[in-house]
Parts: C-alpha cells; structure tokens; sequence
C-alpha cells in the first residue's frame, strides 16, 4: 500500500443548537466492514501510541475529543496527519507503518479495524516492516 490511499474523509455533521451529531456508516463512510472498535484515552505528556503496521487490518480513527498526529510511512516517505475535529476520521489501508503522537490533554481517539484483533497480523518492528516491504510481502 502507498501513502496515496491515506485519506481524510469529512463525516456527516447534523448541526443543532442544542450540539451537533455526527456518525459513521461501514462501507459507507469507512470503506470497510468494521469486525473491531476500540479507543485510546489518557495518553500521558510526551507517550506515543501505534509504532506498528498491519499485514491485514484496515483502520479508521476518529479525534473524537482534543487532536493528535498520526504519522504514517509506507517505507519510503511520511505524511503527518493532524485529527482534531470529531467529523473528520482518517483511513489507513494495511501494509502502512503508523504511530501516533502529540497527544493533547483530554484527548480520545476512536478506531474502528477491518479484522477481529489478531496479535499475528501486527508487524511491531520497523526493520522488519522494511523488509516485508522491500519483498513484496505487504
């Protein structure tokens, strides 16, 4: 996979003046059936999340409160992702390493996979990911 399949995608906003709504749709709006969610919160000052790639596992994330930086790298370029707005969520095709960073205070991000977690889709190494890629095995 490329960083050209990266993508931002603006979710439906229902503005009311009592606050807004917004929502996501599998094979909609995230290009995939989702199979897991989960959501990062509490990161301390200075912590980073992710440092992996997946060999399978699509993902979509979503700020829903504060921002952070995804930082994704398809091995031979990065691109930087600032998410801080709750209608905005980013997909990250698999075979991409990404990570996660500058945290703000409060901030919770919410991700949706493609795939049940599986410990043995993760490629936890960078070196590794490198040469996974270099061999046309992701």
């Amino acid at each position: 996979m490329t960083l050209e399949e990266v993508r931002i995608i603006e979710l439906p906003k229902i503005m009311d003046a009592r606050g807004n709504l917004s929502f996501v749709e599998q094979m909609n709006h995230i290009p995939f059936e989702i199979k897991r969610t989960y959501w990062i919160y509490d990161v301390p000052g200075g912590e980073a999340r992710g440092g992996h790639a997946f060999r399978q596992n699509k993902e979509f994330i979503i700020a829903l409160s504060g921002s952070f930086d995804v930082v994704v790298d398809d091995g031979d370029r990065q691109q930087t992702f600032q998410l801080n707005r709750s209608y905005y969520g980013l997909y990250i095709p698999n075979g991409l390493w990404r990570s996660i960073e500058n945290f703000s205070t409060n901030s919770l991000a919410l991700e949706f996979g493609s795939i049940n977690y599986d410990g043995n889709d993760y490629i936890r190494d960078y070196d590794d990911f490198l040469k996974l890629k270099r061999d046309g095995q992701i």
